[in-house]
Parts: C-alpha cells; sequence; structure tokens
C-alpha cells in the first residue's frame, strides 16, 4: 500500500454500507409518509384488477 488513497477504501465502503442501512430503516417510514403502497399491497391490488376483468368477461 504505497499510496496513501487506499486509506480511502475502507471509509468508502463503511460510507456506502451506512448509507444502505439508513435507506433501509427509512424506507418503512417514507412509504407510510407519503402513501406509497408497499410490494404486497400492489400485487394484491393487480391481481384484484385482474379478477375483475376475467368477471366482466364471463
Amino acid at each position: 500500500m504505497s499510496n496513501p488513497l487506499w486509506m480511502l477504501v475502507p471509509w468508502m465502503v463503511f460510507a456506502l454500507a451506512a448509507g444502505i442501512k439508513f435507506w433501509r430503516l427509512t424506507s418503512l417510514f417514507r412509504k407510510h409518509l407519503l402513501g406509497i403502497p408497499t410490494r404486497t399491497e400492489r400485487l394484491r391490488q393487480t391481481l384484484e384488477r385482474i379478477w375483475e376483468k376475467d368477471q366482466q368477461v364471463v
């Protein structure tokens, strides 16, 4: 490690990991605050729309 810039690599890894952790911790708050439906809620809505279309065809 002759180049002193190599000392920044662990700090960049730490900063990236901290950012990802913060993003994941605040994701529920952001979704709840903004009213964005969760993945399961979107799937449920999609399935309900498909079911309603099938019922209209029959």
